[in-house]
Order: C-alpha cells, then structure tokens, then sequence
C-alpha cells in the first residue's frame, strides 16, 4: 500500500496520531492499539477510508490515537453509528472498538443487532472482566464471586460469554485473541478485516489498575502451552507443549485426552466453515480451568450482507418509484399544527 502524494509504504507510524496516549502504564490497551497500527498498512486501505467508532470506556479512547476518521459516541451506542456510516457510505473500512460494559451492558442490544444483520463493520471486544473508567465495578463478563466496589460480598451474576453472544446472534465471523501475543493479534484483526460481513473479535486484555492478572491463569508465559489451544482451519485440536493433548467432541461434549498413537484419530478437526453455530458456540464454552481457552478463528462464513442488501432495495424502490421527495413523504397524509 502506497499514500497518494509520497508513493511509499505506509507503516505503522502513518497510522499513529499526534495525541498522547493516556492509559494506564501497563494497560493491555497499548498492545492492542500497536497490534491494530500494525494491522493497518496491510489491508492495502487508504487511510481516508478507514473509520474507528467508540462508546465509553477506557478502550473508547482509541479514535483518538488512529491517524484515521474516527467518532468517540455515546455508551454503548457505537454499534449503531457504524451500521449508518457503513449503509451510506459502504466503501468505508467500519471499525467498532468497545468493551465488555460498553458492548454488553447498555449496548448489549446494538451490538446483538448489528451482529443478526451481518452488517459489514469489524468489532472488536476488549475483555478486562471489569468497569476501569469508572474505577473498578463489576461487569456483565465478571465472574461469578468476584468482589468489586459494587459487589463487595461477590458477585452473584452469571457472567456473559463475549463469544457465545455474538454466535447467539449468528455472527459470521468470531475469534478472539489477547493482548499480550502481536503476532496473534494482527493475524487475528487482518483475518476479521478481510471478512465479508460483520466480524466479531473478543481481546482478552488486562486492567492493571483494578483486575490485574484476571487472565494469567490462561495467558502468562509460564502456563500459555497448556492452557491455550489455537485454532487453525482443518487441523486437529491439539495442545500442549508436545501438542500431546487434544480435543475430543462426542454426545454435544467437548473433553480433552492424553494422545498417543492409539487414539490421534479421535481427536476433533477444526472446522471454521461449519455453517451452523452449534461447533463454533460448543468451543465457545470452554474457559479453563479443566478445558484449554481457544484462540484463533471459531466461525467464518458467507452470509448475506445487510449494508449491500438494503442499497440494492433502495436502488431498486428508486428504479420503480423514482427518487422521492422528502418534504412531499411528510405532507403525504393527515398532518396538524401543535400551536
């Protein structure tokens, strides 16, 4: 990809704005802000194409450290402003940065919907199990027992699975990833931008502030062999640091063997293509601690997409109807002045 006065690559600093980070030092948000600038000048998009839409959170912040177009909306809310900015202006590269209480909490239901109408935007999900901006409550991903400031003799919810959501609504595609691995995570956002159709990623990342380590039992070094098991079209489920470990699938069950020789057959192929969810949302499921966390690409596939959908009405009404006139709409029946 080439800028349009220089003709030179762009790279990862043309992607960075003039604003001063502000996160916490140690944020996990700083990863995955340099995993997505890294992203970027591989999509061969010009930068004037490419648009980043937040709520509020601490991860809403990130428009202003893009050198793109970007919106800082309201909660929960940026789910909706990038379906109307991707239907009238379907050229543009949409993504949804948000979080685990701006996505699920009040913006459960934009997020949901714009999942169901396999809008063509990306979002991206960062999980820190837990409220930072407003200083450490619980959130709809916390735990059950987790002790916030709002939950001071634990938590009682049944928390939300990021991914099992987005394939209740039957996202086309879903993966999640997490902050401390860049080469993972820019495989993950190139495969997520290159989709068709709406594009799920949860990022576990952590909040140094108020729950640090919340993911090292899946993630630190010393553990991240055992306890991860990445995803990869048409090959077995295995893991381990002698990848001696795998996933069998039987009766809607998903446990994990010891292999050897004798049983390597059993062991699950991934299949990414599957059309149904039921695979995908099974995988979804596991979280440790007796199941190894998934990472990778759970579910792509083709879909209708509504933003070219509803162009391809519009075109059509307009074929037959005309264009139309919105003052003539409005004067169309009984009307009344409020005086």
């Amino acid at each position: 990809m080439t800028t349009g006065t220089e003709n030179r690559p762009l790279t990862k600093k043309d992607f960075s704005s003039d604003q001063e980070v502000r996160w916490c030092p140690g944020c996990g948000d700083y990863g995955i802000l340099s995993a997505i600038q890294k992203t970027m000048p591989e999509l061969g998009i010009p930068k004037e194409d490419i648009v980043f839409i937040s709520g509020i959170g601490c991860s809403s912040r990130f428009p202003y450290y893009m050198n793109t177009y970007g919106f800082h909306t309201i909660h929960g809310r940026a789910p909706a402003f990038a379906s109307g900015l991707k239907i009238t202006n379907p050229d543009l590269s949409v993504w949804v940065i948000t979080g685990d209480g701006d996505g699920l909490s009040i913006g459960g239901n934009h997020l949901i919907h714009a999942i169901r109408r396999n809008m063509d935007i990306n979002i991206l999900l960062f999980n820190n199990e837990i409220y930072g901006l407003t200083k450490g409550q619980y959130s709809p991903t916390s735990l059950t027992g987790t002790v916030t400031k709002s939950t001071p003799y634990g938590s009682i919810d049944t928390p939300f699975r990021p991914l099992s959501v987005a394939l209740g609504a039957e996202a086309t595609f879903v993966a999640r990833t997490h902050d401390k691995d860049q080469k993972h995570m820019v495989e993950t956002f190139r495969r997520a931008a290159e989709h068709k159709g709406t594009s799920f990623v949860e990022v576990l990342q952590n909040c140094v502030i108020f729950n640090d380590g919340i993911h090292d039992k899946t993630i630190a070094k010393d553990v991240r062999e055992d306890a991860i098991i990445y995803l990869k079209h048409n090959e077995s489920l295995l893991y381990g640091k002698n990848r001696d470990k795998g996933l069998v699938i039987k009766d809607s069950t998903a446990h994990s063997i010891a292999v050897d020789e004798t049983n390597r057959e059993e062991v699950q192929v991934h299949d990414e293509k599957m059309h149904r969810p039921n695979y995908a949302f099974l995988l979804s499921r596991l979280y440790g601690p007796d199941s190894p966390v998934p990472m990778g690409v759970f579910r792509a596939v083709e879909k209708p997409v509504y933003n070219q959908e509803i162009n391809q009405q519009i075109s059509q009404i307009r074929e037959k109807k005309g264009k139309g006139n919105l003052e003539e709409l409005l004067y169309s029946s009984d009307t009344w002045e409020v005086k």
